[in-house]
């Protein structure tokens, strides 16, 4: 396929031309799924073959993609990325900039420890139903699942300016779930959580212990049916990595999309309350709170040698020391804001359009433990484990709730809270963050559901966290 890259990108250097690239993906998934002890779903599917075609013409962008790879299908898709450049010309007010990229050279190939593409079927089977049957048993659990995904994704990329790349990666997604019932009301707990992705292969499967914390969910979700609930409308709250993940995605990662600025998705996934003039003046969060895109570290599932406009992998400073400083950009919106291109620009597969997307996005470590913290604290919550959550379409006001959060009196947990639940603005939120766990409690979190664009994307994406504190959260909205 690198031969087939290399013939089309040069068919594409032509004078209307001014840049070019060519991306193919070929993708491998795997589904396996049983719920309440018996497999419900075995699905897989390989070899998933994609091109993607992208030139820009008399200063538009045109894009075609095609899941047919004949010599025919190939010079339709060419002539149809031309063809939809030139006629988003004639709708530009201002031409697209571009700006010339340092070449890059590059083969990245992720090795995982435990390849889940040549294992046997039967053997992840058996591994996954011996989970599930710990999972089954008990009269309160009215049901159970346990599932994982393992994806594998071939790419290859080639510009006009003479970068050429390709990469192989392996995600897997692991997780199980019970739910209890007393006949009253219900309660659920995951593990390990629903930002459960991880770059790796099966190893991931194992390293989340998911047979070991099996007894654990089943306990802690029946005595959430007799646990009480958080009565404080403010609250001190210490927020665990898995859920923190997933307030940082939503409040601080795509809030700080550039495209959203500019009102790209607004038809979709909403905008943003950022404008152009909070560059290097808004404060965000305290001077705890440093935010940054990193597609450099390779333990992510945001990794990458170049993003899919041949922006070369970098790390960016989007809040430092709580101010905003920058945000996660394309070639064109980095023009508009007058900064330098973040290296943000992916699509899930290779006949998907690339839009502005996280990487890694992460919060940077502080100092301590998570129990130097929760001895700090007087009197609060630590919560953890995403149930259900909202925020508007200007990624400024929300709501969240977790599984489960643990009350902290005088530096000690004292008990279990059911459905913690907590309310923020943005910047006011992260402006109450006083603590943040040193880097012994930094991990990554992931998911392979990060959706926007139309038509759809999916995207596989990581958050490097450490647990929070937050002081004097909104936690519950007494009628």
């Amino acid at each position: 396929m690198k031969k087939l890259v290399f013939d089309i990108i040069n068919k594409l250097q032509i004078p209307e031309i001014t840049y070019a690239d060519v991306r193919f993906t070929s993708t491998d998934e795997q589904v396996i799924y049983f719920e309440k002890g018996v497999l419900k779903h075995l699905g897989s599917d390989y070899d998933s073959a994609a091109l993607g075609i992208r030139v820009l013409v008399n200063g538009c962008w045109g894009f075609a993609g095609t899941t047919i790879l004949s010599n025919a299908s190939i010079e339709k898709a060419i002539k149809k990325a031309i063809l939809n450049a030139k006629i988003g010309s004639k709708f530009r007010r201002e031409p697209a900039s571009y700006k010339k990229l340092k070449s890059v050279n590059e083969s990245y190939f992720y090795v995982p420890e435990e390849d889940p593409f040549l294992m046997d079927d039967k053997f992840k089977i058996d591994y996954h139903e011996k989970i599930a049957k710990k999972l089954v048993g008990n009269e309160k659990i009215v049901h159970s699942f346990v599932y994982t995904v393992f994806y594998r994704q071939y790419k290859v990329y080639a510009n006009s300016e003479g970068t050429f790349v390709d990469s192989l990666v392996y995600d897997t997604m692991p997780m199980i779930y019970v739910l209890a019932s007393d006949g009253k009301e219900t309660m659920c707990r995951t593990w390990p959580g629903h930002m459960n992705g991880r770059r790796g292969g099966f190893e991931v499967v194992r390293k989340a212990k998911l047979e070991e914390n099996s007894e654990k969910i089943i306990k802690e979700a029946i005595d959430l049916l007799d646990a009480p609930r958080i009565e404080e409308e403010r609250a001190d709250i210490i927020i665990g990595g898995g859920h923190l993940a997933l307030q940082l995605h939503e409040s601080a990662g795509h809030a700080t999309e550039a495209d959203r600025i500019f009102g790209k998705e607004i038809s979709y996934a909403g905008k943003t309350f950022i404008k152009p003039k909070m560059l290097e003046n808004f404060q965000y969060g305290s001077e705890k709170v440093n935010i940054y895109s990193d597609s450099l570290n390779k333990m992510g599932m945001g990794f990458h040698p170049v993003d899919d406009e041949g922006t070369p992998g970098a790390t960016v400073d989007i809040v430092k020391n709580g101010i905003l400083v920058n945000q996660q950009t394309s070639q064109e919106c980095a023009a508009l804001l007058g900064v330098q291109p973040s290296s943000n620009m992916m699509a899930s597969y290779a006949d998907d359009i690339p839009l502005i997307r996280m990487t890694n996005f992460c919060l940077a470590p502080g100092k301590g433990s998570l129990q130097d913290l929760i001895k700090s604290t007087k009197h609060g919550y630590y919560i953890d484990f995403t149930k259900t959550w909202s925020i508007d379409d200007n990624r400024n006001n929300f709501q969240f709730t977790t599984e489960i959060g643990w009350k902290i009196e005088n530096g000690e947990i004292t008990g279990i809270v059911k459905e913690p639940t907590y309310y923020g603005i943005t910047p006011e939120f992260w402006g109450a963050c006083d603590g943040i766990c040193g880097e012994e409690e930094w991990e990554f979190h992931g998911t392979f559901h990060c959706g926007k664009g139309e038509p759809g994307q999916s995207m596989h994406l990581s958050h490097g966290v450490a647990p929070a504190r937050f002081k004097n959260i909104v936690c519950n909205v007494k009628a």
